[in-house]
């Protein structure tokens, strides 16, 4: 048991010390590079600077969810074709389009990428239009059942059968692409004459993205009118000034921290360090993963996260040293230890995912970002706190490293 658990402790730190390493300052081993993370996680709006719109959709009655949603969509190509990541195109409030796009700082220029109509073609091999998108009746995406595929069903208007049926039964086993204004949208290979104004189109990877696509479709053009209700210009001097100082806050309070677990827990506050640095690297290791844009508001949330899987390890310490100090052993105090303070660390975590969900659906722009960070981090810091530190404690118990009350500063008469 001692020497399993030796193995498996110092595999543990080993690896945790290797990863948050690489995380830290990345890794390049012949032609192969990890990127630290400062290099993988997109930073948003505020801390790079950028352009940020709101759009009104100008009617006389109410705009239906869908007919906004397809906007979105056409909006969001326009603005992604100009070469820049991590742009946000989202609904706000009932009637409006918020648009940010970091890196530009010309307000004018977004203005005329996203006000133009927009135009809808299929175009044959030999470079000539088939249809249009007023040939369109709708397109819809699903998957299909019996390929496990998603897939694109496309209706078309009388006007457009006859047309499309000639074309295709011309340009069997050859391909038709599909345009919006500039932009390659699919690119189909025609299997057989399609005479019925009804047809499938394969290819994409997920149904997300055939659904994306069919809602471009759907629209054609812009299927409402918009105007610009705010335009502003976030500068790059707050991002160059407000990230540096964040960061350094930042290591400044985890420093602090992990000084006062070991000082005030000893050997067992050693071992939830450990457990803290792998939540950092997890963490952060979750943003890169879903891709996720880095603001203000979310290292804000992210530091106190921080707080919150230290306050974890709290519970659970200051609950052994009350069992130690009812004299049972290390092992029996630390075992009821984690038994008593689940349901109080359960209870405060599950209060905090509930309320950054409330946040995260109900809020928009800042607010969100806050609100995505705050349920990772909480989620990861259960993980830490019960499963690693847990195991790390275990383990070094084993080992002998952890062997009497002092070590969790527990003195006995």
């Amino acid at each position: 048991m001692k020497k399993r658990s030796t193995v498996f402790f110092i595999l543990s730190v080993l690896i945790i010390g290797f990863v948050a390493y690489v995380g830290a300052a990345g890794l390049t081993i012949g032609a192969y590079e990890v990127k630290p993370f400062s290099k993988t996680i997109n930073r948003g709006l505020d801390l790079q600077g950028g352009v940020s719109l709101v759009e009104e959709i100008q009617s006389s009655s109410k705009v239906n969810a869908d007919t906004i949603n397809r906007t979105v969509e056409l909006l969001n190509m326009r603005v992604n074709k100009m070469g820049v990541s991590e742009t946000t195109v989202a609904r706000e409030g009932e009637n409006k389009i918020r648009i940010e796009v970091p890196g530009k700082f010309d307000p004018t220029e977004i203005e005329n990428t996203i006000g133009k109509t927009g135009k809808l073609t299929f175009v044959g091999p030999d470079n000539k239009v088939i249809l249009t998108g007023d040939d369109v009746k709708s397109a819809s995406a699903y998957i299909d059942s019996q390929m496990n595929q998603p897939t694109i069903s496309l209706a078309l208007k009388d006007s457009g059968t006859k047309k499309f049926a000639d074309a295709t039964t011309k340009f069997v086993g050859q391909n038709i692409k599909i345009y919006m204004d500039e932009d390659l949208l699919e690119d189909a290979t025609v299997n057989e004459a399609i005479v019925g104004g009804n047809a499938v189109i394969t290819g994409s990877k997920t149904l997300s993205e055939a659904q994306s696509k069919a809602n471009i479709i759907n629209s054609g053009a812009l299927p409402v009118t918009l105007k610009v209700a705010s335009a502003s210009t976030v500068g790059a001097t707050l991002g160059a000034t407000a990230l540096p100082l964040s960061v350094k806050a930042g290591v400044v309070a985890i420093a602090i921290i992990l000084c006062l677990m070991f000082i005030w827990y000893r050997r067992p506050g050693l071992m939830a360090d450990i457990g803290l640095i792998l939540y950092i690297f997890l963490v952060l290791l979750v943003f890169t993963g879903i891709d996720a844009t880095l603001t203000l508001s979310g290292i804000a949330a992210f530091l106190l996260t921080v707080g919150m899987a230290v306050d974890a390890n709290v519970l659970i310490f200051a609950r052994i040293k009350e069992e130690l100090k009812a004299g049972k052993s290390v092992r029996s105090a630390t075992e009821a230890g984690f038994h008593r303070a689940l349901p109080s660390i359960l209870d405060s975590n599950i209060n905090t995912i509930i309320a950054g969900i409330v946040l995260y659906l109900l809020g928009s722009g800042a607010v969100k970002g806050f609100a995505l960070t705050l349920v990772i981090g909480v989620l990861v810091s259960l993980f830490t706190a019960l499963v690693v530190t847990k195991h790390l404690l275990y383990w070094a118990m084993d080992m002998k490293l952890i062997s009497d009350p002092k070590h969790f500063g527990v003195k006995r008469g």
